[in-house]
């Protein structure tokens, strides 16, 4: 902040200068207090300098409408919504989102340091505040393989950067249990450097979030019960509810929320498409499901505003009141939680949905990065898998609709022809040194009955993840992703129904969020035509079903793999 800035806001404050902009008769939703009142909001060069009778330069007349802070998304992955910051911000601002805490573990893991740097480079100037936690698992196990690895060195010197707020989501437990050289590095370089730490608990015991706690991680939004979210705050956990396009916790997270303990949540949406932003909204939506759900607005808000501000550290933001920034909503209506204007930094970006005129940013290349796909010789042959002799039972991974958790189905072998309409091959293929890695498995719940899906967004190390129901298609899928460099494509007969280039590391692409929304909405239609039943979204489904730190059975290019025992495990049984 420049002197002279300090010196207009006491002055406006003061009354002894105009400020720029007044809101008149405006009901203020408190986070402080939990509770509303009608008063009026002075606004100067970016700032609330005030509470009361002002006079400004520009009057809005506040009658019957709400004011409240401009909204925090306390964990997110840009790289999830398929387009860069300097798109993203187009969907978020008019759904009220103001400030986002990205975690870019997701280009981190294909393109390293490189990753990073764009990811930072991308999010500036850009009317949307960015503020980043370090990527903490790069690769996030040693049970896979990823296009780079981070360690403690190579993150430290990003702590120099005023948007770096801490280290994202530690999702390596036997290595913080254990104490490992690097990752007790990581912990303590964030710890000293008075740095927040975000955990990543899926599954755990109350022993395991006492270790995390203990390594001074104080988030976790991995939470799938009310009770299991009241034992982490319990331990001194603040725990971010997630609703996002897969993982949607909000309904079965909501009761543990009291007005006793609500300083200790969040409201996130971890991974979310652009499409489902635009379309559905993003923690706004969490808000009004909050409050239909019979939550307190005022409560509601502060979720989404104070409670990530206090978290992370960013004093001027969260609240209605002088010395905070101007970014604000008015609402038409409270419980429903209808947002009628965005302003950010004092100017309004968005009205009823739509950005304003002459609100824009400079659009960040990414040319450099290069096809970051690179497969090995394959074949129908690379998709066979062997049933031993003897083998009675086989080990299946099954789909929870909604849900990143899945099921370890030991299917018998007789049962194979009557589910066989249910059941799809899995293959997970290392795509960044062309090593051959080729993991194998079945699963249930996906619906495809023709064809095959595939995709290079894999989380977290991103390898090329494909399903179908014919070895033929599941290789034509992977050859075309490979010529694309990464995407998400269905197809049919040895076709293309529909795709999505994502050049930018195979996980995003720099066109517009529409043109975005569009191809989605192409693949959407495509892969009705191959699994006519679906009622979720497949393509993130198909993406998580990789990451082997969320129970029960994953598969990545090394194999299948047993979480809840932290080993392989063999198809058959």
């Amino acid at each position: 902040m420049y002197k002279q800035t300090l010196v207009n806001h006491i002055k406006a404050a003061g009354k002894s200068i105009k400020c720029d902009l007044v809101v008149r008769n405006v009901t203020v939703i408190d986070v402080f207090n939990k509770d509303r009142f009608v008063d009026s909001v002075g606004i100067k060069e970016g700032y609330i300098v005030g509470i009361g009778d002002y006079e400004g330069e520009k009057v809005i007349d506040g009658t019957g409408k709400y004011i409240c802070p401009g909204l925090i998304d306390a964990h997110c992955h840009i790289e999830s919504s398929l387009v860069t910051p300097s798109e993203y911000w187009k969907a978020a601002l008019p759904n009220g989102i103001t400030t986002v805490i990205a975690d870019p573990h997701e280009i981190a893991n294909v393109l390293g340091t490189e990753g990073l740097d764009f990811m930072l480079g991308s999010s500036e100037n850009i009317p949307l505040d960015v503020f980043i936690m370090l990527p903490s698992c790069v690769p996030g196990t040693s049970f896979e393989s990823s296009g780079a690895s981070l360690l403690a060195e190579d993150l430290k010197p990003y702590y120099g950067n005023e948007r770096v707020l801490g280290l994202a989501e530690v999702m390596d437990y036997p290595a913080v249990a254990g104490c490992g050289d690097d990752m007790i590095g990581k912990l303590y370089d964030a710890t000293s450097s008075g740095k927040v730490i975000d955990g990543h608990g899926a599954g755990f015991t109350p022993t395991m979030t006492n270790v995390y706690r203990s390594a001074r991680i104080l988030t976790d939004h991995e939470c799938s019960s009310a009770e299991e979210a009241l034992e982490k705050v319990r331990r001194g956990m603040h725990v971010l509810i997630r609703e996002g396009t897969v993982a949607k916790n909000l309904k079965e997270l909501l009761p543990a929320v009291t007005e006793s303990n609500s300083g200790r949540f969040c409201l996130c949406t971890d991974d979310k498409h652009i499409d489902d932003i635009a379309e559905n909204g993003s923690i706004n939506s969490s808000i009004a499901y909050a409050i239909k759900s019979g939550m307190r607005p005022e409560t509601a808000v502060q979720l989404a505003t104070l409670n990530p501000s206090l978290i992370y550290g960013l004093k001027d933001k969260g609240a209605v009141a002088p010395g905070y920034a101007a970014d604000f909503l008015l609402l038409d209506d409270l419980e429903q939680f209808r947002i009628s204007s965005v302003y950010k930094d004092g100017k309004l970006v968005a009205e009823y949905g739509v950005l304003a005129e002459g609100i824009s940013s400079a659009t960040v290349a990414a040319s450099h990065c290069g096809n970051s796909v690179r497969l090995p010789e394959l074949s129908e042959e690379s998709f066979r898998i062997s049933i031993a002799p003897g083998c009675s039972k086989l080990n299946v991974i099954e789909i929870i609709p909604n849900k990143l958790e899945s099921i370890r189905l030991k299917l018998d072998i007789g049962q194979i022809d009557s589910l066989k309409s249910d059941l799809a091959k899995i293959a997970v293929i290392e795509r960044h040194r062309a090593s051959g890695n080729i993991g194998l498995g079945l699963l249930k719940g996906l619906g495809i009955r023709e064809g095959a899906v595939g995709t290079t967004i894999a989380h977290d190390s991103h390898n090329l993840i494909l399903a179908g129901a014919n070895d033929g298609d599941m290789l034509f899928a992977a050859r075309e992703l490979e010529k694309m460099g990464g995407g998400i494509i269905v197809v049919k007969d040895g076709a293309v129904l529909a795709a999505i280039r994502l050049e930018i590391g195979g996980l995003m692409t720099n066109r517009s969020f529409k043109d975005v929304g569009s191809d989605l909405e192409k693949l959407h239609a495509a892969v009705k035509e191959i699994a006519p039943d679906i009622g979720f979204n497949p393509f993130l489904t198909l993406s998580f079903l990789s990451l082997p730190v969320i129970p029960e059975l994953k598969i990545t290019d090394k194999g299948l793999f047993d979480v809840v025992s932290f080993s392989f495990i063999d198809i058959c049984e």
